[in-house]
């Protein structure tokens, strides 16, 4: 591995991280897609425990390699991010052993019999995905990250059908409700884990605007849906969850907060908005977008292996 040097990243090595990131964003995506509140938030987060947790490889002073790992579950289910420029494959495949090696560690140490790990990519990414087939990881399930063009002339606040009311979050008390219905409505969904209140406002970040998350209720059913939007991503503004309860679905709630955020966002400057969406989704949401003008950016897949944590 000649000059490969790994250590753990700090919160002082996120300027840098943020390049390499973009770097990646650029050969994936075709654009820069990182901003440093993002990369900040992870290696601040109460959770993060970076020297464990967190890989950074460098060749000749360069940072090309990024790796930082999730136990959100608290179980089996361990999380990766993986980030490689496409000529040093050999520092990922070093980040993938240190990480699974961890992920193992971290399984045992919830009392799980083996570790079952995820690891989101682009469909077409810079790591070298032989990498991950050699070592008996393969895919499980695809995301889209769908974005729709905003205009001001175009994308009014709609008006609210009688009956519907939409309230933000800037009390206390709505901050608790929406995560409560956001756990609920999102309790079945692939890949999902419970987050205690305090664990889900540090999975959103100090930087969060509560002015730009609602909750829909609807005379006599009381809250029947929320979404969670953000708005410091320099590419564009982002949905970050959108659920409404199974008996309120079907009757144009989740649409309603759909057009009400292209407004609003619209009214703030913004010229697009996106999400993720996983695709196998059984409430029908892929097709929700899609039919709200929402178009495919790039898509992402799940990986997965399984290893035994004994």
């Amino acid at each position: 591995m000649d000059d490969l040097t790994v250590r753990p990243a700090t919160p002082g090595d996120a300027p840098a991280i943020c390049r390499l990131l973009n770097a990646v964003d650029l050969i994936e995506t075709g654009r820069a897609e990182t901003d440093l509140v993002s990369v900040k938030a992870d290696l601040t987060h109460p959770e993060a425990a970076l020297a464990d947790n967190s890989w950074l490889a460098h060749r000749g002073g360069e940072l090309v390699g990024y790796g930082l790992l999730w136990d959100d579950s608290g179980a089996e289910r361990i999380d990766m991010d993986h980030y490689i420029l496409p000529e040093h494959q050999d520092a990922g495949e070093r980040l993938l052993e240190l990480m699974e090696a961890q992920a193992v560690r971290r399984a045992g140490a919830n009392g799980a019999a083996r570790a079952v790990v995820h690891l989101h990519l682009h469909v077409r990414p810079t790591l070298d995905t032989s990498l991950l087939t050699r070592r008996g990881w393969s895919t499980v399930r695809r995301y889209h990250v769908l974005t729709r063009p905003l205009a001001p002339a175009d994308d009014p606040v709609p008006a609210l059908p009688e009956g519907l009311t939409l309230r933000d979050c800037r009390d206390e008390a709505d901050r608790r409700r929406a995560h409560e219905l956001l756990q609920e409505t999102f309790a079945d969904h692939f890949d999902h884990h419970p987050r205690g209140y305090r664990q889900w406002l540090d999975d959103l970040g100090e930087h969060i605007d509560w002015s730009l998350v609602w909750i829909a209720s609807r005379t006599g059913s009381g809250d029947i849906g929320a979404m969670v939007t953000t708005n410091h991503r320099e590419a564009h503004g982002w949905i970050n969850s959108l659920g409404v309860r199974k008996e309120a679905r079907g009757r144009g709630v989740a649409g309603l907060l759909l057009r009400h955020a292209f407004g609003v966002y619209a009214g703030l400057g913004r010229t697009t908005l996106g999400l993720g969406v996983d695709t196998g989704n059984e409430t029908g949401a892929l097709r929700l977008y899609e039919a709200h003008g929402m178009a495919l950016g790039y898509a992402v897949d799940t990986w997965e292996v399984t290893l035994p944590a004994g």
